[in-house]
């Protein structure tokens, strides 16, 4: 278990549009990069093992090229494949707001952030008190009939409440900045509702071609 004490100032980001990662989930990803490659092999030398995720924003503002809120991933899984690729996987430990990229030599960008306003997300599992398991699995159910989408419902109907939302809010295929609010809801609750706000606003623009497994 992760402290705030253990939170390090500066931290190395990994910007990548429509990734998100949430406290308490896992994110798998493949890495080959040269630059991400390099991050890898100086995150491995740290104690915390700490990567920042984070989304370009798709217009550069003067606020910078990237969202001002990400979420930090302690690396739990590593595999290297024959042709030098790693296969990772992320778990996410505790959202950040970015204060300033930090110069330097590194490939990768580095960046100070502070962890304040997310002090919650270092807690045990998140509970929704107002979630309705039926209702809302029916109009999931919607959404995927409408998108061609499959998942294993009965694995849905078991899981803890923070577990599913968290999940859901990871696969759907959302618009990055849809991802954003999802990253950035300050609740549970709110996650859920703007997921659900989402979800009903997909089923009255129409459908597309996407399969969550």
């Amino acid at each position: 278990m992760i402290k705030a004490a253990d939170l390090p100032p500066t931290i190395a980001l990994l910007p990548l549009p429509g990734a998100l990662l949430l406290p308490r989930a896992r994110l798998p990803l493949h890495i080959f990069e040269p630059r991400y490659l390099a991050l890898l092999d100086d995150i491995l030398r740290t104690r915390e093992r700490l990567i920042g995720m984070i989304q370009p924003r798709e217009t550069p503002s003067p606020a910078g090229a990237l969202q001002a809120v990400g979420c930090a991933g302690r690396l739990t899984a590593f595999a290297e494949t024959d042709d030098g690729r790693y296969m990772i996987t992320l778990t996410g430990v505790s959202r950040f707001r970015l204060r300033r990229e930090v110069p330097g030599f590194t490939p990768y960008i580095r960046a100070d952030v502070d962890w304040s306003d997310f002090a919650r997300d270092l807690g045990p599992a998140e509970a929704d008190e107002d979630f309705r398991s039926e209702p809302f699995l029916d109009l999931l159910g919607r959404f995927f009939a409408a998108r061609g989408l499959t998942t294993d419902w009965s694995s849905l109907r078991q899981a803890e409440n923070e577990l599913l939302i968290n999940s859901l809010a990871m696969l759907c295929p959302f618009a990055p900045e849809d991802r954003q609010a999802l990253l950035e809801a300050p609740s549970l609750a709110a996650r859920r509702a703007t997921l659900e706000t989402l979800i009903e606003f997909a089923l009255r623009s129409g459908a597309g071609e996407e399969i969550v497994h």
